[in-house]
């Protein structure tokens, strides 16, 4: 019970009105580490909650991205995976299982924004950073390239 306060209390401060779909949506999300869809989300939930639509799922990601409590995360699938976790991180990709990994790494990100702050874009303003690496997951014994 004190999850779904927390989720309404987000949804207020975010200038949302904390829906019954949105909070299990949002709820749904915040405990998945496997950044979902929305199929999957809707898959997720349809038992329980079998009111929810898919394009409902899809309507409250779209307005949870565009109030900045969920982030949409690109995959070479074609399909919007999402993330709550909105602490400052990058993703790591496989494109062979389409899985997507959360890393931190706080000395990347310093030396990502002290580069920016020295080029000084001219009529450009950087309001964010996301870093996504692509691979492979490849057998322990095999040596790794980057390019």
């Amino acid at each position: 019970m004190e999850k779904f306060v927390q989720i309404k209390e987000k949804l207020s401060n975010a200038g949302l009105k904390a829906t019954h779909p949105r909070m299990v949506v949002f709820n749904e999300l915040m405990n998945s580490k496997d950044h979902p869809s929305a199929e999957h989300i809707h898959d997720r939930i349809k038992t329980d909650y079998p009111s929810i639509s898919l394009g409902s799922v899809y309507r409250i990601l779209d307005v949870l991205v565009d109030v900045k409590l969920v982030q949409r995360v690109s995959v070479r699938s074609g399909y919007k995976r999402y993330d709550a976790n909105m602490e400052p991180h990058g993703h790591i990709y496989c494109l062979k299982t389409d899985a997507i990994q959360d890393f931190y790494d706080s000395e990347l990100y310093d030396l990502i924004n002290d580069f920016f702050r020295k080029k000084k874009l001219k009529n450009f303003k950087v309001k964010e950073i996301k870093l996504q690496v692509v691979g492979e997951k490849v057998d322990p014994e095999v040596d790794v390239t980057i390019i």
